[in-house]
């Protein structure tokens, strides 16, 4: 079984989702994102939770590294999947395209979700599609609450 489905199989069947995973040139880091298949976040427990039935998985199926880590994607989450589009519908988004179109490569707006197999982002007052076998890489762009300035005076 290839490594990715492996623990793939094995984050799902804790109840989580993965979201990426990274290996190092020479496979001695394994870096493994996961998420949970609802918007209820990721915290330190859980990252220890897959972090050590991974490691007992490694260990019976000789899975050679040196390095594990386990953590949540971030609040600019990658968007991998087709499934991530519609889930994360209504949040903003930059994304880059393997092919221009036109001359443009990178783009950002608001998701809208997938039809017909493509990404639909809201920009501007306009809906464009984009074919996600065209998406090279999509990240959430995280919204931090605006601080009032005023009130850090001293």
């Amino acid at each position: 079984m290839q490594l990715q489905a492996m623990i793939e199989q094995a984050v799902t069947g804790l109840g989580y989702e993965l979201v990426d995973f990274e290996t190092s040139p020479r496979g001695r880091l394994l870096r493994v994102f996961i998420d949970r298949p609802v918007e209820a976040g990721i915290n330190v427990d859980d990252c220890a939770l897959v972090s050590n039935h991974l490691t007992r998985l490694f260990a019976v199926e000789n899975v050679d590294y040196d390095r594990l880590e386990v953590s949540s994607p971030g609040l600019d989450r990658p968007l991998r999947k087709p499934e991530d589009w519609q889930r994360f519908a209504g949040h903003e988004v930059q994304f880059k395209l393997r092919v221009p179109e036109g001359n443009q490569r990178n783009f950002a707006g608001t998701v809208v979700g997938l039809r017909e197999g493509a990404a639909v982002v809201r920009m501007g007052e306009e809906e464009r599609s984009f074919p996600m076998d065209n998406v090279e890489k999509a990240r959430l762009v995280p919204k931090f609450p605006e601080t009032d300035r005023r009130s850090r005076k001293k």
